[in-house]
């Protein structure tokens, strides 16, 4: 339990947002715990630095490079557009 406790610690983590129905929130979250977020999620678009991303390109993602550079996630509702 506490080798995991630091390994944890030492993962880099990114500035994760969630948009809801309420706003935002916002979280330093390492890639297992984003990518779990991505699947409690999953009607969600997926953001980094500004680009709609697909989950697989944030499978790929060196989280290392991402935490260095302040690389942003952002998880918003997909939109849905059209004239009824």
């Amino acid at each position: 339990m506490k080798n995991e406790k630091m390994n944890e610690e030492k993962e880099p983590k990114v500035l994760v947002e969630l948009a809801n129905e309420t706003g935002h929130a916002a979280m330093m979250m390492t890639k297992p715990e984003t990518l779990k977020l991505v699947k409690q999620n999953s009607d969600h678009w997926i953001f980094m630095s500004g680009q709609l991303v697909s989950v697989a390109t944030l499978v790929d993602a060196n989280w290392s490079d991402m935490a260095e550079n302040e690389t942003k996630v952002q998880l918003t509702p997909g939109l849905v557009g059209g004239v009824q």
